[in-house]
Formats: structure tokens, sequence, C-alpha cells
């Protein structure tokens, strides 16, 4: 009889963490819901495990570096903000691209006093899931600076309702992949600028551990068939780890100075979570979740650690490589996700900051 009763306490106590973990607030309505959910449960478990086996190596060291310019997309909250910290720590000029500059300034100097640091913050407007204000941020960056040492790929949505954007792109697509991957491209003169001989500059992509179980639906890109946020994000997740394969494998042919890496920053409790039902019980994430400090550790080690200098293309979590999506193995793979944005928005030649 106890046995029984144990056993229904522990089947009822995971139904719970189910119920309150799940990427939506609402109930999974077909099996392919429900397959999406128990991945993300079982990620979600291995992540934390894996966030607190490394958590010792899941440190940066700052140092200070004055003379580089770092721009930051988003920014203004979670990760990015603390992420923006700890650039303004080196004496760095940081430039976030943010879609409310007041607020985002106001944000950071609520943790950063503005008036003593050595670094410099510019704030300035950009919707990356908008291409004509990916286009104008771009140019105001080249007109306004001769060269950009680091590009922190960092705005991000997560489990978001279906929505297209004023470009026709899902949202997750366009905002977390479509819109860095152009502002990547147009940036890169100045990122081939900063570059030299044993102080490459450095692009970060914030991906996730969820490109594990991503896929790129090349029939329904935008997900018009069949929708599900855990689906749009994942699929934009591995995006950004294919981009950063293949453009390393661009960028090394071309004997550039420039490394790009890409991150996973861990499972961090910030407003990401907010389509989640994790808010129903916010102490849970108090508890297991990284705080975005941490969260912003990894991120930051990838852009100026030197103990990785020259390893572009990797994938990095806690500070060290991490595992990802078999798909990123595969050279074709990579390319074709490649090529597939390239002709998506009409680039001819990627790199060499024409749109």
């Amino acid at each position: 009889m106890l046995g029984a009763l144990l056993s229904l306490l522990f089947i009822g106590l995971m139904l719970c963490a189910f119920l309150f973990s799940k990427t939506t607030k609402e109930f999974p309505k077909s099996w392919f819901e429900w397959k999406t959910e128990f991945r993300y449960q079982y990620l979600g478990i291995v992540g934390l495990i894996h966030d607190a086996q490394y958590a010792a190596r899941d440190r940066v060291a700052l140092y200070k570096q004055p003379d580089r310019i770092a721009v930051i997309t988003g920014g203004n909250r979670g990760i990015g903000l603390r992420i923006v910290e700890k650039l303004l720590a080196c004496d760095m000029t940081v430039i976030m691209g943010v879609r409310d500059p007041r607020s985002a300034e106001a944000a950071v100097a609520s943790i950063v006093d503005l008036k003593a640091t050595k670094g410099k913050l510019i704030c300035e407007q950009l919707d990356v899931g908008d291409l004509k204000s990916v286009k104008a941020f771009a140019q105001l960056i080249k007109d306004r600076f001769s060269k950009v040492d680091l590009l922190l790929n960092n705005a991000g949505i997560m489990f978001a309702p279906f929505k297209l954007t004023a470009d026709g792109y899902e949202s997750h697509f366009a905002i977390n992949y479509l819109g860095h991957f152009l502002l990547t491209h147009l940036l890169m003169p100045k990122l081939k600028a900063a570059g030299k001989e044993g102080k490459n500059a450095r692009i970060v992509n914030v991906s996730s551990c969820v490109n594990l179980i991503g896929r790129i639906n090349y029939k329904d890109i935008n997900g018009k068939k069949l929708y599900y946020p855990g689906t749009a994000y994942s699929q934009s997740k591995l995006a950004q780890i294919l981009f950063t394969r293949h453009l390393q494998t661009v960028l090394d042919a071309e004997k550039a100075h420039v490394q790009v890496n890409v991150v996973h920053p861990g499972i961090v409790d910030t407003d990401l979570f907010e389509h989640s039902a994790t808010t129903s019980i916010p102490i849970f994430k108090k508890l297991f979740f990284k705080t975005p400090e941490r969260g912003s550790r990894t991120v930051v080690f990838a852009a100026i650690d030197p103990s990785i200098e020259g390893q572009g293309g990797t994938y990095l979590s806690n500070g060290g490589k991490g595992p990802f999506h078999p798909d990123a193995k595969k050279p074709a793979k990579c390319e074709q996700l490649f090529q597939y944005s390239c002709d998506l928005l009409k680039i001819q030649k990627y790199g060499n900051g024409e749109f």
C-alpha cells in the first residue's frame, strides 16, 4: 500500500513538474506538441545538470581594453545587460542596438556608474527583426567608426506566439537568426579592419542547447503549415550554429583575422521565459536557473578570452566546449543554410557589406 502511494506521489510530482515547465502556458494538443515538450523537458534536465557540473569553470577574467569597440544587439535586460556591464568594466566603447535607447541607457545606469566608468556607452535604435532597421543601424556604425572589434549577436525571443515580421518572416527566425545574419554581413568590413595577426576581431552568436532538437524546415521555414513555439525557437538556434560553422570556414579561406563562436549561456532566469509555464512558479527558476550575471560569463569569455584565440567555429557552454547538433558537423548542411539565407536576402557576396 505504501509503495503504491509513493508511486502515485512520484507520478504526481512528475506531472506537476511537466505542467509548470512547459514551453507554453497552453496544453499540448497533438502528439507532435507532446513530443516537442518531452524533448524540451529532457534537454532542460540535462542543461541544469551541465550548469551545475561545470559551475567551477564558468568564469571569465576581465581586463582593460580601452581601444576596443564592441557592438551588441539587445542588452537592456537579462543576460545582455550583464554583458554590457562586463564590457564597460573592460573600458571598451560599447554600442547597444536596442528598440528603446533611452530605457536601455537607464537600465545600464542602474547597475553601472556611467560617470565613473572609463568605458563609453552609446545606445542606438535597432529592431533586429526589421531588415530596414538592421540596415540603418549598420550604416550608422559604419559612418561613425573605422572598425568594430567585437560583434555580439545577443538579442532574441523565445516561445513567442506565431507572428510574421514586416519582411514576411516568422519572428523567431527573423529576430534570432536572419537579422543577425544580415547585420554580420553588413559589419564584416569593419570587423576585418579591426582584426590583426594574433588578435582576431570576434563575432559571438548567442544560441541555446535546444539546437540539439532543432530542424531547419526549408519547405516551411515560417511554420505556416504547422507552428509550435518550441519548434520555431529550436530551429532558429540551430540556424545560428550552422551559420557560425560555415562563416568560420569562409573567413579561414579568406585568411581574415576574424573568428566567430557560438554560445549556450546556460539555463538562465530571464524575461525570455515570459511565454512559458515557468512563470507560474518563479521560485523554481530562482532556485535552479542561473542568474543573468552567470549567464553572461561564457558570452563574454567567447568575446575576449585569449585562451580561445584562433579557435573560431567553436560551440561554447559553461566556459568550455559543449555538445551541438550533428548537422553542424556536416559542412554541406552548414553551407546549405548559409546559401539559403543569402538567397533570401539577395546577398551576392557575403561579407562585402553591401545590401
